[in-house]
């Protein structure tokens, strides 16, 4: 396909995806009610805590405009089955039988482990708000900007997802044969203290327990992966020896 060919393929995949993207915005804007509630649940449990805390809209359309945001939002995680395959049905046809098998389920499995992340992450939005406003001090109420909590969640739904690709990243690696397993061994003691750290800075709680529940789940992941890039290598190293017997030719 000439070059001009594979532009105007980007540019209609492009278009698809966004419009699916703008008819699930629609859905996530009629849904924006009990998305919403989800999303001011954290701070009412703190209300109901004694920790007198609500939701302040400065300015005059800062409410349609975090409605707006919300829909988009909902829309982007709503439709990502649907611009996941756009940009798979783009790169497809310039893939090899092996190499379309193996993309497709980086894209199978992407989607679960993202999913996780964020379920993990709204787990723990609730203990997030819990801890940030109890050091309002007693009489006070706290008014916390909408824009600044709406990034908040969403930057924290972002950081576990996207931690949660980890073990996607390591097999991709392996698989393109710029990372052995055995790299991957070696550095697990490293890899290990560097998810712990990341589960602290990420956990909102102070407490030790709640970082260990998130480490955790991370750890399993990076093992399997690891273990998933042994049996690579070993289907790397036994094709390299069949193709290097002259016996077998």
């Amino acid at each position: 396909m000439p070059l001009r060919e594979h532009l105007r393929e980007a540019r209609r995949r492009f278009l698809l995806a966004v419009a699916g993207v703008g008819a699930a915005a629609v859905a996530g804007w009629l849904l924006y009610e009990p998305i919403f509630a989800a999303l001011q649940a954290p701070i009412d449990a703190a209300t109901e805590a004694g920790r007198t805390a609500a939701l302040n809209f400065a300015g005059v359309a800062t409410s349609f405009d975090i409605r707006l945001r919300v829909s988009v939002f909902a829309g982007v995680i709503l439709a990502s089955p649907w611009w996941l395959y756009q940009a798979w049905a783009f790169v497809a046809p310039g893939l090899t039988p092996v190499e379309r098998r193996r993309a497709l389920g980086f894209f199978a499995a992407g989607v679960p482990l993202f999913a996780a992340g964020a379920a993990v992450a709204w787990f723990f939005l609730p203990h997030a708000v819990a801890l940030l406003t109890e050091f309002t001090p007693a009489g006070s109420v706290n008014f916390i900007n909408a824009h600044v909590y709406l990034g908040f969640v969403m930057q924290l739904i972002l950081a576990f997802g996207i931690a949660f690709l980890l073990p996607l990243a390591m097999v991709a690696l392996t698989s393109l044969h710029l990372v052995r397993a055995r790299t991957w061994a070696r550095g697990w003691r490293w890899a290990v203290l560097g998810v712990f750290t990341f589960a602290a800075i990420a956990t909102p709680t102070p407490d030790a327990i709640s970082m260990i529940l998130l480490a955790l789940p991370i750890c399993g992941l990076y093992f399997g992966a690891l273990g998933i890039c042994v049996v690579l290598d070993r289907r790397a190293v036994r094709g390299t020896e069949v193709a290097t017997d002259p016996a077998a030719s």
